[in-house]
Protein backbone atom coordinates (compact mmCIF):
# COMPACT_ATOMS: atom_id res chain seq x y z
CA UNK A 1 0.00 0.00 0.00
CA UNK A 2 1.26 3.45 -1.03
CA UNK A 3 1.07 6.33 1.99
CA UNK A 4 0.73 9.58 0.27
CA UNK A 5 2.12 12.41 1.65
CA UNK A 6 -0.76 15.74 1.27
CA UNK A 7 -0.54 18.37 -1.46
CA UNK A 8 -0.02 18.08 -5.57
CA UNK A 9 3.14 19.45 -6.45
CA UNK A 10 4.05 20.91 -9.90
CA UNK A 11 7.35 20.44 -11.24
CA UNK A 12 9.32 21.83 -14.55
CA UNK A 13 11.38 19.83 -16.51
CA UNK A 14 13.74 20.78 -19.79
CA UNK A 15 13.61 18.14 -22.81
CA UNK A 16 16.44 19.53 -25.00
CA UNK A 17 17.51 16.96 -27.51
CA UNK A 18 20.55 17.43 -29.79
CA UNK A 19 20.86 14.41 -32.53
CA UNK A 20 19.15 11.96 -30.47
CA UNK A 21 21.07 13.34 -27.17
CA UNK A 22 18.89 13.97 -24.32
CA UNK A 23 20.22 16.22 -21.53
CA UNK A 24 20.50 14.83 -17.85
CA UNK A 25 21.40 15.30 -14.12
CA UNK A 26 23.68 12.49 -13.53
CA UNK A 27 22.42 11.75 -9.54
CA UNK A 28 24.10 9.19 -7.20
CA UNK A 29 22.66 8.05 -3.70
CA UNK A 30 23.64 5.89 -0.59
CA UNK A 31 24.18 2.63 -1.12
CA UNK A 32 25.66 3.21 -4.88
CA UNK A 33 22.54 3.95 -7.11
CA UNK A 34 22.75 6.11 -9.64
CA UNK A 35 20.02 7.56 -11.96
CA UNK A 36 19.46 10.28 -14.68
CA UNK A 37 17.00 13.16 -14.82
CA UNK A 38 15.64 15.63 -16.86
CA UNK A 39 16.91 19.21 -15.46
CA UNK A 40 14.19 20.88 -13.51
CA UNK A 41 11.89 21.18 -10.23
CA UNK A 42 9.34 22.96 -8.34
CA UNK A 43 8.57 26.74 -9.43
CA UNK A 44 8.86 28.76 -5.76
CA UNK A 45 5.87 30.75 -4.94
CA UNK A 46 4.68 33.29 -7.52
CA UNK A 47 6.81 31.89 -10.10
CA UNK A 48 4.78 31.25 -13.43
CA UNK A 49 6.44 27.28 -14.75
CA UNK A 50 8.70 29.18 -17.35
CA UNK A 51 10.02 31.63 -14.77
CA UNK A 52 10.56 28.33 -12.33
CA UNK A 53 11.83 26.14 -15.09
CA UNK A 54 14.37 29.16 -16.81
CA UNK A 55 15.61 29.78 -12.59
CA UNK A 56 16.00 25.49 -12.13
CA UNK A 57 18.38 25.14 -15.22
CA UNK A 58 20.50 28.49 -14.22
CA UNK A 59 20.93 26.41 -10.72
CA UNK A 60 20.93 23.00 -12.09
CA UNK A 61 23.14 22.92 -15.33
CA UNK A 62 24.28 26.66 -15.50
CA UNK A 63 22.29 27.74 -18.40
CA UNK A 64 20.18 30.45 -19.60
CA UNK A 65 17.75 28.17 -21.92
CA UNK A 66 15.04 28.98 -24.33
CA UNK A 67 11.71 27.54 -23.65
CA UNK A 68 10.09 26.40 -27.30
CA UNK A 69 6.87 24.82 -26.06
CA UNK A 70 5.15 22.38 -24.01
CA UNK A 71 5.49 18.97 -24.72
CA UNK A 72 3.99 16.80 -22.13
CA UNK A 73 2.01 16.92 -18.93
CA UNK A 74 1.72 13.88 -16.64
CA UNK A 75 1.26 12.24 -13.08
CA UNK A 76 4.08 11.19 -10.76
CA UNK A 77 3.73 9.09 -7.48
CA UNK A 78 7.16 10.51 -6.15
CA UNK A 79 8.56 8.18 -3.05
CA UNK A 80 10.42 10.70 -0.74
CA UNK A 81 13.43 9.44 1.25
CA UNK A 82 11.42 8.55 4.51
CA UNK A 83 10.83 6.29 6.83
CA UNK A 84 8.68 4.12 5.92
CA UNK A 85 8.39 5.18 2.77
CA UNK A 86 6.06 8.14 1.77
CA UNK A 87 4.74 9.63 -2.02
CA UNK A 88 3.75 12.75 -2.91
CA UNK A 89 1.44 13.24 -6.60
CA UNK A 90 3.70 15.53 -8.52
CA UNK A 91 2.61 16.55 -11.80
CA UNK A 92 5.33 16.65 -14.20
CA UNK A 93 5.12 19.90 -16.95
CA UNK A 94 7.88 19.12 -19.90
CA UNK A 95 9.43 21.67 -21.94
CA UNK A 96 10.92 21.43 -24.90
CA UNK A 97 13.99 23.77 -25.17
CA UNK A 98 17.23 24.74 -26.56
CA UNK A 99 20.63 25.73 -24.94
CA UNK A 100 22.69 28.57 -26.23
CA UNK A 101 25.37 28.01 -28.70
CA UNK A 102 28.75 26.25 -27.49
CA UNK A 103 27.10 25.28 -24.18
CA UNK A 104 29.33 22.53 -22.19
CA UNK A 105 27.53 20.19 -20.24
CA UNK A 106 28.13 21.38 -16.79
CA UNK A 107 26.86 21.41 -13.21
CA UNK A 108 25.64 24.88 -12.19
CA UNK A 109 25.81 26.46 -9.19
CA UNK A 110 23.42 25.50 -7.21
CA UNK A 111 22.86 21.71 -8.29
CA UNK A 112 20.11 19.53 -6.56
CA UNK A 113 21.42 17.44 -3.94
CA UNK A 114 22.20 14.29 -5.44
CA UNK A 115 23.68 15.51 -8.65
CA UNK A 116 26.87 15.19 -9.35
CA UNK A 117 27.31 15.93 -13.24
CA UNK A 118 25.40 17.14 -16.05
CA UNK A 119 25.94 14.65 -19.34
CA UNK A 120 24.40 13.91 -22.67
CA UNK A 121 22.88 10.68 -23.08
CA UNK A 122 22.94 9.22 -26.34
CA UNK A 123 20.07 6.89 -28.14
CA UNK A 124 20.79 3.32 -27.36
CA UNK A 125 23.15 4.12 -24.55
CA UNK A 126 22.62 1.12 -21.52
CA UNK A 127 22.43 4.10 -18.83
CA UNK A 128 19.02 4.95 -20.18
CA UNK A 129 17.80 2.01 -18.15
CA UNK A 130 18.97 4.13 -14.76
CA UNK A 131 16.49 7.41 -16.24
CA UNK A 132 14.05 8.53 -12.99
CA UNK A 133 11.23 8.57 -13.61
CA UNK A 134 11.17 5.42 -15.61
CA UNK A 135 7.68 6.59 -17.60
CA UNK A 136 9.57 9.68 -19.42
CA UNK A 137 11.17 6.75 -21.57
CA UNK A 138 8.91 6.47 -23.98
CA UNK A 139 9.90 10.22 -24.73
CA UNK A 140 13.43 9.59 -24.57
CA UNK A 141 13.10 7.08 -27.10
CA UNK A 142 10.96 8.96 -29.67
CA UNK A 143 8.08 6.78 -29.33
CA UNK A 144 6.02 9.75 -28.18
CA UNK A 145 5.95 12.10 -30.72
CA UNK A 146 3.00 14.24 -30.80
CA UNK A 147 2.76 17.29 -28.97
CA UNK A 148 1.23 18.62 -25.92
CA UNK A 149 -0.24 15.22 -24.77
CA UNK A 150 -1.32 14.17 -21.29
CA UNK A 151 0.65 11.21 -20.59
CA UNK A 152 -1.49 10.17 -17.42
CA UNK A 153 0.51 8.11 -14.36
CA UNK A 154 3.89 7.40 -15.26
CA UNK A 155 6.33 5.27 -12.65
Amino acid sequence: MITFVPGIRNAVRALIVENGAVLVQSKAYPGGGVRYTLPGGAPDQGETLEEGLRRECLEEIGASVEILRLAHVADFWNPRETEPVTHRQQVEFLFRCRLPSGYVPQNGPRPDKHQVDVIWLPPGDPRRENFFPRGFGAVLDGSVTNSPIYMGRVS
